[in-house]
């Protein structure tokens, strides 16, 4: 019996760079980070708050807008670090934001009331989620190989093993 496979139909799986998983990864948060917070408009009471000048218990000032901006725009530079930064300060970034993202994500729900903890705790849950496969994907950023490679090199080698 000859068991036959069909290659003209098999998929390509090609290593994804880690530059790319971190890019994914961060617009991920950034969207899901981004969403819970319009989603948020919809509790009662919320857009009555912020039309008022509140937003949970801070007065709206361009302070507080500033801060509000810069706390969104971590993941978007992010985005964009992930891919252009080279790989040593580029994997440091990503552990370090990463990080520090844990703890900030995790008070998102500090304050809010039992009725809404299933609503936070699914979206803080996907947050630490993406977060943990950032830190996992830098933390095991693969390493090159300490032996250069290359014509200039292949000729010394060749001589070494003779």
């Amino acid at each position: 019996m000859t068991i036959r496979t069909n290659t003209a139909n098999a998929l390509d799986d090609r290593p994804i760079p880690v530059q790319a998983k971190l890019a994914a990864a961060w617009t991920s948060f950034m969207f899901l980070y981004v969403y819970v917070d319009v989603l948020n408009f919809y509790k009662p009471g919320v857009v009555d708050d912020i039309l008022a000048g509140v937003v949970f218990e801070f007065d709206v000032s361009p302070t507080l807008l500033t801060v509000f901006l810069v706390t969104v725009s971590i993941p978007a530079l992010m985005v964009m670090l992930s891919v252009t930064l080279p790989a040593r300060v580029n994997r440091a970034t990503n552990l370090v934001v990463a990080s520090l993202l844990i703890p900030y994500s995790m008070f998102n729900a500090v304050g809010e009331s039992w009725e809404w903890a299933f609503f936070y705790a699914l979206s803080i849950g996907l947050e630490l989620l993406i977060l943990a496969f950032i830190l996992r994907s830098a933390w095991t950023w693969p390493r090159t190989s300490a032996t250069p490679s290359g014509s200039a090199t292949t000729d010394l080698r060749e001589g070494l093993r003779q």
